[in-house]
């Protein structure tokens, strides 16, 4: 009998080999790795749970499944849902279905070894080769009283997508951090990265009423459970460079069930974060045009990114690439929530609605008012100051550093925190101007400096940062 040959066309050849190596990866090389990396990161956690100031909470290592679980027999997540099927008409095991989807969504992975193997080197490194990192000012004896049974939440302004990376590496000596993140992470494989992280995802703006139930009950299983987060109220980055009223989502999850006569208490850190350059400035100010213009200014946002890109890639063929200036961040006196609560005789159980909001608003904007007390100076944000106060006159350096001198004086009076490189207050603006000069914001002709007439957005989104703290009511802590 003569041989038999079957021949393949290409396509289907490179289907099958795709195929295969998909179930090779599946079946072999994901439980490889998931085996690997949870003993590994057993290891680096009885390594590091011994130095932490902050303990990683037995919540933060359960499974993943169990706690997926918890959430689909969890008795408010089975009410609205059962709620849910009565009112959409529709059968509840399909209901569940969508809750379980939630839930997959939602909950983490966290891995030891991935944070503080893998993402704090990587986090340390981004940040160090792009910043000269500070950390400027720090509450340390009031963070020490912190109980170490607490549930501790950093709050913080949200002036770049860097902030993720660069509280994660200040903060690992302290504890690990659990992010709330938004779609944009939600790709493959940041989305695995952020999760073994031990981040949660957050449908920004979501008005299903399914979805919210089953994120406030994930928030407040964590945060009972003592997981240390952080949480930026903003809801989103500064587009014009002032802080943004805060967003109460997360915090009303937070405090809704909380027990000011329980064993363990809620307390929030405000953290403040400054940048010499922000990356996405440019983009960020593109967001405020009119929404007519909306889709032309994401076409800009994207040519402005690559060409950012390609410049700094250029930059680094020549050796003429220079760091982004200072990054800056201040962590402020804690706020116990029992000590707030007991101060003003409330519970935040017992309100009723039309009274709890307003309360949940109000705490709010005290803890946003703490982050901005403790908003670092740096340089760049007071040489942008004095240009956008007075943005036609010329200055020569010596009446350029008098002013400035002078607005560092101001707000030293008013208990703001600054950052001055080096403790030098002559070299901090001679940093600040030569970081805006080479960004050619501030033009130098014969000695004497003006700011680019088209660049005063930028400049004043800059000199945002900061003008809060020359409000007469702004006083800073310590």
């Amino acid at each position: 009998m003569p041989d038999a040959t079957t021949t393949l066309p290409n396509w289907a050849l490179a289907l099958l080999i795709v195929l295969a190596a998909w179930t090779v990866a599946d079946r072999l090389v994901a439980p490889a790795l998931r085996w690997f990396l949870h003993r590994r990161g057993k290891r680096v956690l009885e390594e590091i749970n011994t130095r932490l100031k902050i303990q990683i909470q037995p919540f933060k290592l359960t499974k993943r499944e169990v706690l997926i679980d918890r959430l689909l027999y969890d008795a408010q997540v089975q009410a609205a849902a059962e709620r849910y099927a009565r009112a959409e008409e529709l059968p509840r095991e399909l209901v569940m279905q969508t809750v379980e989807r939630y839930a997959q969504e939602i909950v983490p992975a966290f891995n030891a070894y991935v944070y503080f193997r893998f993402g704090y080197w990587l986090a340390r490194r981004a940040a160090r080769t792009l910043y000269r990192v500070r950390l400027g000012y720090a509450d340390e004896p009031a963070l020490a009283r912190v109980p170490p049974d607490a549930t501790v939440v950093f709050f913080m302004n949200h002036r770049s997508n860097m902030d993720y990376i660069l509280i994660s590496f200040l903060a690992a000596e302290r504890t690990a951090l659990s992010y709330a993140v938004g779609e944009w992470a939600r790709i493959w494989p940041l989305q695995t990265l952020v999760r073994a992280m031990g981040a949660y995802f957050v449908r920004r703006d979501s008005r299903d009423a399914l979805y919210r139930k089953v994120l406030e009950r994930y928030v407040h299983m964590a945060t009972a459970a003592g997981v240390t987060q952080a949480v930026y109220p903003e809801g989103g980055l500064s587009r014009d460079g002032n802080l943004r009223p805060p967003k109460v989502g997360l915090l009303n999850y937070m405090l809704r069930s909380f027990d000011p006569a329980g064993a363990r208490d809620l307390v929030f850190v405000p953290v403040g974060i400054n940048y010499d350059r922000v990356l996405e400035d440019r983009s960020l100010l593109l967001s405020l045009d009119a929404s007519s213009e909306q889709r032309r200014g994401r076409a800009v946002a994207v040519k402005n990114t690559l060409a950012f890109i390609w410049r700094n890639l250029l930059l680094t063929a020549r050796n003429r690439w220079r760091r982004f200036g200072y990054a800056c961040v201040n962590f402020g006196t804690p706020i116990s929530l029992k000590e707030y609560l007991a101060d003003r005789r409330i519970d935040f159980r017992t309100l009723e609605r039309d009274e709890y909001f307003p309360r949940v608003e109000e705490l709010a904007r005290e803890l946003m008012s703490a982050i901005a007390r403790v908003v670092p100076v740096v340089p760049v944000s007071l040489i942008a100051t004095v240009f956008v106060r007075q943005p036609e006159r010329t200055w020569s350096e010596l009446e350029l550093k008098t002013e400035v001198l002078e607005l560092m004086r101001q707000l030293d009076a008013r208990g703001a925190h600054l950052y001055i490189p080096r403790g030098d207050q002559d070299y901090a603006v001679t940093v600040g101007l030569r970081m805006l000069t080479l960004r050619r914001l501030v033009n130098q002709t014969d000695g004497l400096y003006a700011a680019q007439t088209r660049e005063l957005t930028l400049l004043a989104y800059y000199a945002n940062s900061i003008a809060h703290l020359f409000d007469e009511g702004m006083r800073a802590e310590g």
